[in-house]
């Protein structure tokens, strides 16, 4: 009996003393990929941060520009979660496929008005200016990829009402400014998350929609209005 004790004491320090390495093991490389607690990685030398970058000063007429998601609500202050991001919970129609010519405002199977339901947004502050030089300085406070597309409202015409093609996206052959570089200015391969962009651009007196043209963005109701009034 004491031989048979021993022998699973020994046992069980074996298994303790590996446990122990292995532990020690694997915070050691999760500290050295992640870095100190509440840190990021650092990013390649030349890579800009999109936790740091700022707009320069910018001319005009600011428009500060927010491109929200489900994702970035639900990480936000009081709030718990990953964000949820399966199909559904970006509101309905944001992975739909489209038939081509498919209005934004076309009704949801069942009878329910699928943008606006959308747990996408863009919002802006100021949404009215005086026409002229205005700047957008847009930050995506979520947790996809966004952009920004400013187009011209046809007359009759409210945002949303654009048709969407077969790739989920409409047509921004006559856009007006784009915002869409990771810490920087124009056109580019989208805005990442907690990052900025921002444009410059002359507007005269009108209405204009501005809104993600990220495949199936739109139709998850990533558009909102923009008023130009003329200058008195």
């Amino acid at each position: 009996m004491i031989t048979m004790g021993a022998h699973r004491l020994r046992l069980i320090l074996i298994i303790a003393a590996a446990a122990l390495v292995l532990g020690v093991g694997t915070t050691a490389a999760l500290a050295a990929f992640a870095g100190p607690v509440g840190s990021r990685r650092a990013a390649p030398p030349g890579t800009p941060s999109p936790w740091s970058c700022a707009a320069p000063e910018l001319t005009g007429t600011v428009v500060d520009v927010t491109l929200a998601d489900m994702g970035g609500m639900m990480m936000g202050p009081g709030m718990m979660g990953p964000g949820m991001m399966g199909p559904g919970m970006m509101g309905p129609g944001w992975n739909r496929q489209y038939a081509p010519g498919t209005p934004a405002n076309t009704p949801w199977p069942g009878g329910f008005p699928w943008p606006g339901m959308g747990m996408m947004r863009v919002v802006l502050n100021p949404s009215t200016v005086p026409a002229g030089t205005v700047s957008f300085r847009v930050r995506n406070t979520g947790m996809m990829i966004h952009e920004m597309t400013v187009l011209a409202l046809a007359a009759g015409f409210l945002p949303g009402q654009l048709a969407i093609d077969a790739n989920g996206q409409v047509d921004e052959s006559g856009a007006l400014a784009h915002a869409e570089r990771t810490c920087g200015e124009g056109e580019g391969d989208g805005i990442l998350p907690g990052s900025i962009s921002w444009t410059t651009v002359t507007l005269a007196p009108g209405r204009y929609e501005v809104l993600c043209n990220i495949a199936g963005h739109y139709g998850a109701g990533m558009y909102t209005q923009l008023d130009v009034v003329a200058n008195r």
